[in-house]
């Protein structure tokens, strides 16, 4: 049983309850009985409006499922967008604006970059984060794909290291030429006069030199900047590889992960009070610079911080001072789930996007009091998931309007992210930006929460295609040129990031450089990369892209995607699929689904990279299982496939994840009982997916979770 303790009229868990008063509200001027007064003014003014959002979603879905059903068949598009506006769910769109958000730093505002999300609950896996602001781009071509076969085992390989070189100077050469020669030929980097010198020759653009280290005939670093983005040349010629360099260029780094999202939603396993502790102690040691993790490696104890910012000498002598780390956002829960962390004077969990808001700005205090810390511009940056349309991010607003009068903050200290991942925000992005345009500093597509929202939406259509086909659609390309567009149109050039999702494939670099290119290209000046090396390697296309100018260019173009498009429902053409075909796209599904829940479940890990059907390694996390999920239970609503099917595939697929899992001594397997909680709770994902909340996977999975917590 948890141990609760008073405050005022909120039962809270005692753990948590101590965490706030004896380490995080130390040290920013809060006492305990205004934060606390704060807490219960929030939960009290909010609770009942919070709910009411929540039912006003059910009453939209029973409405398209009453309409889904009573026109079968070809569907009348205008009528259908008719039905649409008359029940609210798609509201005019007003007339034009620009966002007014203030005290923005540059991260977000003016360096486009690769965007990292993490959980917040892993301490190492959030200092990497955090530290990904700089990466070596030799690390990145030796230990992956990225130069067109797989990393060698053993020791060094002097051939390889020579392409990965080669390469490097590649790079070089197109985003800093240099007059007359190549990289690949230079013997020496030096500066005179202020200016960056290579065998005597100049840069053909001067300016993108921008400060050294040590002497200036024989520097150890070289920075440079292209498109806003930094890279540092480093020397040592007692270096294994630059000993064998010509200019004694030993490494190549990357200004890679401009931000990073430390993530208390998506791709974490918090419950209970326990496991909130564990996110807001982390987010506490991030906010106050001294967060620390120690772990094995190699046989010994390493221990891991936040590195310092880095200095250089400038052209004419001047100090030069860069950040170490990533810029840091905390991504709050969305407004659905409760926790059993605190009770409300009804004795009713507490709605935990209200705990999250309250707390971890709370926190971010600590960091507003620090010179040089995580925001230079005095603002705490919260991405906010999963909001349904203007009203619910109007709600946001007035939340931290709220959370900042009783932490005695500046109006709009809080800046907000708006994630574009339901249809029903998709529909009237401009209008949910409108509703916080003091406060938007980020707007980002996720098509995976949005297909699962598509699928849930219209589950009463028809029988969805296949995934790999759903994303052959016209409402997919649709959807994220119409996020861009009106990113622009609201004027979040300068001001705000506009993102693109995740390259789910950690391990394939290679079509990682091939293809994601794409993303600065729509005029994305960030997207989400799936580890600190992909965050470097991705950085490769921002020095590639100028993505304001490609943002100038669209936005001088006018809309090219408008609403009609994205309510194009993804609903298969063609049925005459095999059992074959059937089977294996379930068969994938289930995979999925089972290789993610058996961790989140038995281990409380929100975020894995799972093998699918083809082994092949995929970042799985709550919004891949929700697509997974609700793809299955349409299938199965309009018998496409039976519920015997589904079983066999699940307990089949559960044999595979055993046999993938093996390995690991904290493993639980499934088979032969398929009768444990995982196991349940993969089923309950599936067969009662039609009557999740918006078919979202949290329900089921915290139930499951607290369940096996609560059997010890």
């Amino acid at each position: 049983m948890t141990q609760r303790v008073q405050r005022g009229e909120l039962q809270v868990a005692a753990e948590l309850a101590a965490f706030i008063e004896d380490s995080a509200l130390p040290g920013i001027g809060i006492s305990a009985d205004e934060f606390w007064a704060g807490m219960n003014g929030l939960v009290n003014d909010f609770s009942a409006e919070n709910a009411a959002l929540l039912a006003h979603r059910e009453q939209l879905q029973a409405q398209l499922d009453e309409w889904h059903r009573t026109h079968q068949g070809p569907r009348d598009h205008g009528a259908y967008k008719a039905f649409l506006t008359e029940i609210g769910y798609l509201l005019p769109e007003g007339e034009d604006f620009a966002i007014e958000t203030a005290n923005v730093d540059p991260e977000i505002a003016s360096v486009p970059g690769p965007q990292l999300v993490v959980p917040i609950t892993n301490a190492r896996y959030a200092l990497n984060a955090a530290n990904a602001r700089w990466g070596s781009l030799y690390d990145g071509f030796y230990g992956t794909d990225a130069i067109g076969s797989p990393p060698p085992g053993g020791a060094y390989d002097q051939g390889r290291g020579a392409r990965v070189v080669a390469r490097s100077r590649v790079f070089l050469d197109e985003a800093f030429p240099i007059a007359v020669i190549s990289h690949s030929d230079a013997q020496r980097y030096y500066v005179h006069d202020g200016a960056l010198l290579i065998d005597d020759h100049p840069l053909l653009q001067p300016e993108k030199f921008v400060g050294y280290r040590g002497h200036p005939k024989a520097p150890s670093a070289v920075l440079l900047r292209n498109n806003g983005l930094h890279v540092e040349l480093v020397f040592d010629r007692t270096d294994r590889i630059g000993s064998r360099d010509q200019a004694g260029l030993a490494d190549v780094l990357l200004e890679s992960a401009i931000s990073a999202i430390m993530d208390c939603e998506d791709s974490v396993a918090c419950v209970d009070a326990e496991d909130k502790v564990v996110a807001y102690k982390n987010w506490l040691g991030l906010m106050k610079g001294d967060l620390e993790a120690s772990f094995s490696k190699g046989g010994k104890t390493v221990t891991r911080a936040l590195n310092d910012d880095r200095c250089y000498i400038g052209p004419q002598g001047e100090a030069v001072r860069l950040k170490g780390r990533a810029l840091m956002l905390v991504r709050n829960v969305g407004h659905l789930m409760r926790n059993p962390a605190m009770l409300d004077r009804k004795g009713e969990e507490v709605f935990e996007g209200l705990m999250d808001a309250m707390v971890t700005a709370m926190i971010a205090m600590h960091d507003l009091q620090r010179e040089d810390g995580n925001s230079l511009t005095g603002s705490i940056y919260v991405v906010k998931p999963k909001m349904h349309g203007p009203e619910e991010v109007a709600f946001t607003d007035r939340v931290f309007t709220f959370v900042e009068q009783a932490l005695g903050l500046p109006k709009n200290t809080v800046k907000l992210g708006i994630m574009d991942e339901e249809r029903r925000t998709s529909v009237n992005l401009k209008e949910c930006i409108r509703a916080a345009r003091q406060r938007v500093a980020f707007i980002n597509t996720g098509f995976l929460d949005r297909t699962g929202d598509e699928i849930h939406t219209s589950m009463e259509a028809g029988p969805f295609s296949r995934k790999d086909f759903i994303k052959r659609k016209a409402w997919i390309g649709g959807y994220e040129n119409q996020n861009v567009d009106i990113g622009l149109k609201c004027g979040l050039s300068g001001k705000a990031q506009i993102g693109k999702g995740m390259w789910a494939m950690p391990d394939l670099m290679a079509a990682m450089l091939e293809q994601k290119i794409e993303h600065p290209k729509a005029g994305a000046n960030c997207a989400w990369v799936p580890s600190p090396t992909a965050a470097t390697l991705h950085a490769l296309h921002y020095h590639q892209v100028d993505v304001f100018a490609v943002q100038a260019q669209l936005k001088a173009g006018g809309r090219r995607a408008f609403v009609d498009t994205v309510l194009d429902i993804p609903l298969a053409t063609y049925q005459a699929w095999t059992e074959a075909q059937k089977l294996r796209e379930v068969e994938n599904n289930a995979q999925g689904i089972l290789g993610y829940v058996v961790r989140w479940i038995d281990q409380g890990v929100g975020c894995s990279k799972v093998p699918d059907i083809n082994n092949v390694g995929l970042m799985e996390d709550r919004a891949t299982c929700r697509i997974s999920a609700q793809h299955i239970a349409n299938w199965l609503h309009h018998g496409v496939v039976t519920r015997e099917q589904v079983l066999q595939s699940l307990q089949k697929m559960a044999q595979v994840v055993d046999q993938q899992n093996a390995a690991d001594p904290d493993y639980t397997p499934m088979a032969p009982g398929f009768d444990g909680l995982a196991f349940k709770a993969a089923c309950d994902l599936v067969f009662e997916g039609r009557q999740q909340p918006s078919g979202y996977t949290e329900p089921v999975l915290h139930a499951r979770r607290l369940q096996l917590k609560a059997a010890g």
